[in-house]
């Protein structure tokens, strides 16, 4: 297996960022679709178009459904060639983001990526995750390249609900984790290539990111303050998550997310809040040091984390057995771990995490 590294052409990110949009995108095209949050337009919109004022060049804004399902890709695709767009944009979180790359896949452009919060890594990958119009999952899309832009107005971010950063701490804390099981069985990234050291070194600088910074980024953006710490856990979040996690491969954390989104009452849980518990339960199957899983669980409370199945809405635990299940079926994730992964050794391994969770926080 040849190994493989793939990152976007630009990635841009501090105070402001937007009011330098033209700047770092004006050798893409005369004419920008943006597909756009309902925030997303609200926050984006002005900063964008003040960028482009006097430049000439056509500007489009779409707020789109909320969900990056098929419908709504094909509506904006004929926003598209109605108006001659050269250039596909998002603003706005996951489901924006994801519309925006299907777009412009299927139209054969270029997508510049402005995420309006740091929740998960999406921004910097080069797949969506594709829902039928009634919600439910679709497919994935594995594109051939990542986004020509990706521009992180930190100051946007810093001012969005605290649970969309920590969300994204919980999404960037199985990235070290699960890249390197993913090398301890020769399994490859998620860009079915060979896991370069580079990659390796982006993953395991990301944790080391948000044991130092984590905290203190949390504290800033619970006052909406944008600190140092707050700048480091935004490029944790999405680009060395992001990067990483394209190049370094998956495993337990998101089959984990995966598994549980079988259960109704985790249907308002966070993607990242069930990836950081699902970390926890890759950490027991491999056996790992008691210091370790000790790290990563005080990481967890200390930014807001979940570390019991209450935490993540189950209060069942024979519910468990259910999301344990669907987290095992055939091309998940988990089967990248070193002598594979059972549906029960799972659940057990979910338990235990939920005990363990438990003795560090105690949960009346």
């Amino acid at each position: 297996m040849l190994k493989l590294m793939r990152a976007p052409a630009k990635y841009v990110q501090g105070k402001d960022a937007l009011l330098e949009a033209y700047e770092n995108t004006k050798d893409l095209g005369s004419s920008f679709l943006f597909i756009c949050s309902r925030s997303g337009y609200k926050v984006g919109k002005p900063k964008i178009e003040k960028s482009f004022e006097g430049t000439g060049i056509k500007l489009i804004f779409e707020v789109f459904n909320g969900i990056s399902s098929t419908g709504e890709i094909e509506r904006m695709r004929n926003i598209v060639r109605e108006n001659n767009i050269q250039v596909v944009g998002a603003i706005g979180g996951g489901s924006a983001i994801d519309t925006a790359k299907a777009t412009a896949y299927y139209e054969k452009l270029p997508v510049v990526i402005m995420p309006t919060v740091a929740a998960t890594d999406a921004p910097c990958t080069g797949l969506s995750v594709i829902y039928n119009d009634d919600g439910s999952f679709c497919k994935y899309i594995f594109y051939p390249k990542n986004p020509e832009a990706v521009i992180v107005d930190s100051s946007i971010i810093a001012k969005a609900p605290l649970k969309f950063l920590v969300a994204g701490m919980g999404d960037a804390l199985g990235t070290y984790f699960e890249a390197r099981a993913c090398v301890r069985t020769n399994s490859p990234s998620l860009e079915n290539g060979g896991i370069t050291k580079s990659a390796m070194a982006l993953c395991e600088l990301c944790y080391e990111t948000l044991l130092a910074d984590g905290y203190k980024a949390k504290l800033a953006v619970e006052q909406g303050l944008l600190t140092p710490a707050v700048e480091s856990i935004i490029e944790a979040n999405t680009y060395l998550s992001g990067v990483g996690a394209d190049n370094g491969g998956l495993a337990v954390s998101h089959s984990v997310y995966n598994g549980f989104t079988a259960l109704e009452e985790c249907e308002e849980t966070m993607h990242g809040d069930l990836v950081a518990f699902g970390t926890i339960a890759q950490l027991i199957i491999e056996n790992a040091p008691m210091e370790e899983i000790a790290e990563v669980i005080e990481f967890c409370i200390s930014v807001g984390l979940p570390v019991t199945l209450a935490e993540v809405g189950v209060k069942d635990v024979e519910r468990v057995r259910i999301a344990a299940e669907k987290a095992c079926i055939e091309g998940e994730t988990i089967h990248n771990m070193l002598g594979d992964v059972t549906p029960a050794e799972l659940y057990d391994a979910l338990l235990a995490a939920d005990a363990l969770g438990k003795t560090f926080k105690p949960i009346s």
